[in-house]
C-alpha cells in the first residue's frame, strides 16, 4: 500500500505496495513459491520444538476468584480433582433406606476404592449425602495426585458397579472426568470441522471457477497459511499463553479469510483475462486492485483483533494473537504467492474443467446474475422504502439481544445435551443443588494456625450455614506450611441461579468481612465456578467497552484513509453495528430462549458463553469491513473514472456480486460447520458468525448499502477540508482509457435512483 497526499493521475507509473508485491512475485515465481513453502516448514518445525504454553487457571479468570487461584498456585497447592458419583433408584418404591439401595451404594464404593485412585471418599450414609426425595445418593471423593489422566479407570469401575446393580443408574462427573470429556469432544469437533469445512469450501470454489485446479489453489493456500500460523502461535504462546481453543479459532479464521482473499484475487485476474488482457496485464490489474483490497481488508481485520489485546484479559490476548497471526499469514500469501502461482500456471489454471459453459458462467457471476440485478434495480428505484424496511428487519433481529445474559457455561451446558457427563451434571445439580459447583473460599494468613484465624473459620462456617448461603457438607482443608486454608461447600440454589447469586453476594459482602475482615494480615477470597463467572463477566464488561471503542474508531479511520470519505466510513461502521446486533439477537433467541433451537440441534442453555460476544464483535467487524472495502473500493474506482454516484453504486455492487457472494457462501459454510459441532460454545460462535455474514452479504450489501448510498448521492464523498491533506491509501491505477470494463457491466442499464 502506498500512502499518497492526493489521488494520482490516470496512467501514473508509480505503484502501490500490493502491485509491487504482485509484480515481484510474478517475475520471481520460483523464489516466491519456494520462500512460502520454506516459511511453512520452518514455522512448523520451530513451533513444534518450542511447544505450546497454555494458560494457568489463575490467568484465565479475573477479580477475587483469579487472585484466590493465584494464592494457591504460588503456594504450590494443587487442588485434587474432585469427582462425584450419583446413585439413583429407577423405582420410586426403592428409597435410600432400602437394603437394595444400600447394597448398590456399597458396591459402588467398593469398586471406586478398588481402583486405588480414590482419596477422601465420602460415604453418602455417613456424610448425609442423600437427596430429599430419597431416590438419590451422592458419593464424593478426590483422585490421588497424578491420577487425573487415569480417571477412565474410575469411570469403568462405576460402570461395572451399575451393571451389577439392576434397577439403579450410576453416573459420574467431576474435575478430571469432565476435563477428559471436554478434551475428547474438542478433539472430535476439531477433526469434524477440518474434514467438513475444507470439502465444502472446495465445492463452492469448484462451482465458482468450474475448474478443479483453480478451486484447489485457494484452499491449499489457506491450509498452508493455517499450518504455518499454528507454528507461529506455538512460539507466541511463550509470550502470552493460549487456551485450548486457539487452534480452532485459527482454523475458523484461516479458512474464511484465506480462501476469500485468494478468491478475490483470482476472480479479478480471471475477469481481466476474459476482458481480453494478456496474462501479465491481467495480473498487474488484479494486484493493483484486488491485491490492494486484500491488504486493506487484512489490515482492518488485524486492527480489529488488536481490540482483544487491549482487553487486558489473558484469554483474549492469546486468541487475539492467534487470529492476527493467521490473518497476517493468509494476507501475505494471497498477495505474494498467489501471483507467482498464477504466473507459473497461466491458462493451465483451468485444468480439470467441469462440463459447464465456464466463460458465460463467469460473466454472469461477475454481473451478479439475474437475482442480484432484479433486486438492485428495485432497491435503487425506491431507496427510501428499502432502506427503512431492511433497517427495521435488522433491528427486529437484534431486539432479543437486549435481554442477553452471559455466563461461564457449566459442563452440563457446554457438552452435548445427551452426553454422560452433561447428563450426570444436570442430574446431580437437580438432586443436590450446588453440589457440582460449590463455593470455594481461600484464606491466606500470616499464621493460619493462630487462634483468631481458627475462630474466624468456625464463625464463617456457622454464619454461612445459618444465613443459608451455604449448606452441608462443609469441608475445611488447612495447608499449614503455606499458611493457607480452603473451605469448600455447596452454595444455596442450583449453583448458578438467582439464589446462588444472592448467596455468593452474601458471602462476599457480609459473611467474609464480618469473620475474616478484622484479622490483620488475613485475606479471604471466594472462588468456584459461579464466582469465576461473575468476576469474569465484570472484567469483561470493562474490557468490552475498551475493545468496542477501539475497534470502531480504528475501522473508521482506516476506511477514511482507504476511501477518502467520512460519510462512507461512518455508513460502513453503522451497518457493521447492525449486522453484529442482529447476530447477537439471533444467538440470544436460539441459545438463551430456545426459539428454534431444534433447528441447529441444541437446547436452550439459558445463557451465552461469556467470551463469545466480545470475540464475535471483533471478528465480525473485521470481516464485515472486508466486504465493505472490496465493494466500496470498486464503487470508488468507478467514481474516479467519471461515473455518477448512482452509476458507480450500480457498477460496484453488480461487478462484485459474484465474487462477494461466493466469498460469503464460503464463509457461511465454514462458520455453519462450527454451528453443527456438539460443543455449545463452538455452536454459538458458528451460528452467530454464519448469521451475521449471511445478513451482511445479502440484506446489508444488496439492500441497505446501495439504498443508503443512493439517498446520500454526492454527499457520500464528503471529506472535510482539514482532512484533505491527510495521507491516503492508494486505490491502484484505474483502467486505461479505451479498455472495456473488466466485468463487462453497463451502468446505463439501471435506473437513476428515485427519492420516493
Amino acid at each position: 500500500m502506498t500512502l499518497t497526499r492526493r489521488q494520482r493521475a490516470p496512467g501514473s507509473s508509480r505503484r502501490g505496495l500490493a502491485a509491487s508485491l504482485g509484480g515481484w512475485s510474478a517475475r520471481h515465481r520460483v523464489v516466491a513459491i519456494g520462500a512460502w513453502l520454506l516459511f511453512v516448514v520452518a514455522a512448523t518445525v520451530l513451533g513444534g520444538a518450542a511447544g505450546r504454553v497454555g494458560l494457568p487457571n489463575y490467568r484465565q479468570g479475573a477479580g477475587d476468584s483469579a487472585t484466590a487461584e493465584q494464592i494457591l498456585a504460588r503456594a504450590g497447592i494443587g487442588r485434587p480433582a474432585a469427582e462425584l458419583v450419583l446413585v439413583r433408584s429407577a423405582s420410586a418404591a426403592v428409597t435410600v433406606t432400602s437394603p437394595a439401595f444400600r447394597h448398590a451404594v456399597g458396591r459402588a464404593l467398593a469398586d471406586v476404592y478398588g481402583t486405588g485412585l480414590a482419596r477422601q471418599v465420602q460415604d453418602p450414609y455417613a456424610d448425609n449425602l442423600l437427596s430429599a426425595n430419597g431416590r438419590d445418593a451422592l458419593i464424593r471423593f478426590n483422585l490421588a495426585d497424578g491420577a487425573d489422566s487415569r480417571v477412565s479407570k474410575v469411570l469403568a469401575a462405576v460402570a461395572r458397579a451399575q451393571a451389577a446393580s439392576p434397577g439403579f443408574t450410576m453416573t459420574e462427573t467431576g474435575d478430571a472426568s469432565a476435563q477428559q470429556a471436554l478434551s475428547n469432544t474438542i478433539g472430535t469437533n476439531f477433526s469434524h470441522a477440518e474434514w467438513t469445512a475444507v470439502p465444502l469450501a472446495l465445492g463452492v470454489l469448484l462451482g465458482v471457477f468450474g475448474a478443479l485446479l483453480a478451486a484447489v489453489i485457494p484452499v491449499v493456500l489457506a491450509l498452508t497459511a493455517f499450518i504455518g500460523s499454528v507454528g507461529l502461535a506455538d512460539v507466541l504462546s511463550h509470550l502470552v499463553g493460549m487456551n485450548s481453543y486457539a487452534n480452532s479459532v485459527m482454523l475458523l479464521m484461516g479458512l474464511a479469510v484465506g480462501v476469500d482473499y485468494s478468491l478475490f484475487y483470482l476472480c479479478r485476474e480471471r475477469q481481466e483475462r476474459d476482458a481480453g488482457r494478456d496474462r501479465a496485464a491481467a495480473l498487474r490489474v488484479a494486484a493493483a486492485t484486488s491485491g490492494r483490497s486484500v491488504l486493506v481488508s487484512g489490515l482492518i481485520v488485524m486492527t480489529g483483533m488488536v481490540g482483544m489485546l487491549l482487553s487486558g484479559m489473558a484469554t483474549f490476548e492469546g486468541l487475539g494473537l492467534a487470529a492476527i497471526a493467521v490473518v497476517f499469514v493468509a494476507m501475505v500469501g494471497s498477495v505474494s504467492v498467489l501471483p507467482a502461482l498464477l504466473s507459473l500456471l497461466g491458462d493451465r489454471v483451468e485444468l480439470g474443467r467441469i462440463p459447464l459453459p465456464g466463460r458465460r458462467r463467469r460473466a454472469a457471476a461477475a454481473n451478479g446474475g439475474g437475482v442480484w440485478n432484479f433486486a438492485l434495480r428495485r432497491v435503487l428505484a425506491r431507496p427510501v422504502l428499502f432502506a427503512v424496511a431492511s433497517a427495521a428487519i435488522m433491528l427486529g433481529l437484534a431486539a432479543p439481544a437486549l435481554s442477553m445474559h452471559t455466563q461461564t457455561l457449566s459442563i452440563g451446558q457446554l457438552l452435548p445435551w445427551n452426553s454422560p457427563q452433561a447428563s450426570a451434571s444436570r442430574q446431580i445439580a437437580a438432586a443436590f443443588p450446588g453440589g457440582p459447583a460449590p463455593a470455594e473460599i481461600v484464606i491466606k494468613s500470616r499464621d493460619i494456625q493462630a487462634p483468631q484465624v481458627r475462630r474466624a473459620i468456625a464463625s464463617f462456617e456457622t454464619a454461612a450455614l445459618q444465613g443459608r448461603a451455604l449448606h452441608e457438607p462443609v469441608q475445611v482443608t488447612v495447608y499449614r506450611a503455606a499458611n493457607v486454608a480452603e473451605i469448600n461447600a455447596p452454595l444455596a440454589g442450583s449453583g448458578s441461579d438467582d439464589a446462588s447469586m444472592q448467596a455468593l453476594s452474601e458471602l462476599r459482602m457480609r459473611v467474609i468481612p464480618q469473620t475474616f475482615g478484622r484479622i490483620p494480615g488475613t485475606t479471604a477470597l471466594t472462588d468456584g465456578q459461579l464466582a469465576f463467572s461473575v468476576d469474569y463477566n465484570a472484567a469483561l464488561r470493562s474490557a468490552a467497552l475498551r475493545a468496542f471503542a477501539f475497534v470502531m474508531a480504528a475501522a473508521f479511520v482506516l476506511m477514511v484513509l482507504s476511501l477518502g470519505s467520512v460519510v462512507i466510513a461512518a455508513t460502513c461502521v453503522l451497518l457493521d453495528l447492525l449486522s453484529v446486533g442482529a447476530a447477537y439477537g439471533v444467538m440470544t433467541a436460539i441459545f438463551q430462549h430456545g426459539w428454534g433451537a431444534a433447528l441447529v440441534g441444541t437446547h436452550a442453555v439459558g445463557a451465552i458463553e461469556s467470551w463469545i460476544p466480545l470475540f464475535l464483535f471483533v471478528v465480525l467487524f473485521g470481516l464485515s469491513m472486508d466486504y465493505h472495502v472490496f465493494v466500496v473500493s470498486r464503487i470508488r474506482e468507478a467514481r474516479d473514472r467519471g461515473m455518477t454516484t448512482a452509476q458507480a453504486v450500480s457498477f460496484g455492487i453488480r461487478s462484485t456480486a459474484g465474487v462477494v457472494t461466493s466469498a460469503a457462501v464460503i464463509m457461511v459454510a465454514v462458520f455453519a460447520v462450527f454451528g453443527t459441532l456438539s460443543m455449545q460454545d463452538f455452536k454459538q460462535l458458528g451460528v452467530g458468525l454464519a448469521v451475521a455474514i449471511l445478513l451482511d452479504a445479502t440484506l446489508i450489501r444488496v439492500v441497505l448499502l446501495p439504498s443508503v448510498m443512493a439517498l446520500l448521492g454526492d454527499r457520500n464523498w464528503y471529506l472535510p477540508r482539514w482532512l484533505a491533506r491527510m495521507p491516503r491509501i492508494s486505490h491502484g491505477s484505474p483502467a486505461p482509457a479505451g479498455v472495456a470494463d473488466p466485468a463487462g457491466v453497463d451502468p446505463a442499464g439501471l435506473p437513476e435512483p428515485s427519492r420516493v
